[in-house]
């Protein structure tokens, strides 16, 4: 019975330290983050090829110089998804083949809340980059309050601005993102 408890008592430790529910976040961040690398790159090659991102496909009115306010990268003008509910077809950059199709079932296209979504948007300005951002869920990408913004962008540099991290639990509402490019 000593043994046992004993046993016990280590397994509980053991699993104390690994703490899975972190772990699992982790590799969530770790999945958005290269979704999201994955997603700029995509728009990146798509203005490359057409000269115009793919927002500016569907909405004529848009130019290079136009500002896209944060976005889902579910909606249709970002090219992942035709318009309609739960990503009906190929959007823009799947046609073109600058994303696999697979892309269209990752878990951020037919999230609910903002903080299961990944996020596009672009400053003003022909050379303003465009952005990816997700809410971090681990304790760890979290802590990195230097790595946190608001989804908005900053006049004077064309980066989203800082955001200072919450003190409590973390709402759709109070959400700070991390973004791509950092």
């Amino acid at each position: 019975m000593i043994v046992i408890g004993l046993l016990g008592a280590i397994a509980l430790i053991v699993i104390a330290a690994i703490n899975p529910i972190e772990q699992a976040n982790r590799a969530r961040d770790t999945r958005f983050k290269a979704d999201a690398g994955q997603l700029i790159s995509a728009i990146d090659r798509y203005f490359a090829a057409n000269n115009e991102f793919p927002w500016m496909t569907e909405t004529s009115s848009l130019t290079a110089d136009s500002a896209l306010t944060f976005v889902s990268a579910a909606t249709s003008s970002i090219g992942l998804c035709l318009a309609g509910a739960n990503c009906p077809g190929d959007g823009y950059l799947i046609s073109t083949n600058e994303l696999k199709t697979e892309f269209r079932n990752r878990d951020f296209i037919d999230a609910t809340t903002a903080m299961e979504k990944i996020w596009v948007g672009k400053a003003a300005g022909a050379s303003a980059s465009v952005y990816a951002c997700y809410v971090p869920l681990s304790k760890s990408e979290r802590a990195k309050s230097e790595n946190l913004v608001n989804l908005t962008f900053d006049s004077t540099t064309g980066a989203p601005t800082t955001c200072t991290a919450p003190t409590g639990t973390w709402t759709d509402v109070n959400s700070c993102y991390v973004c791509l490019p950092q």
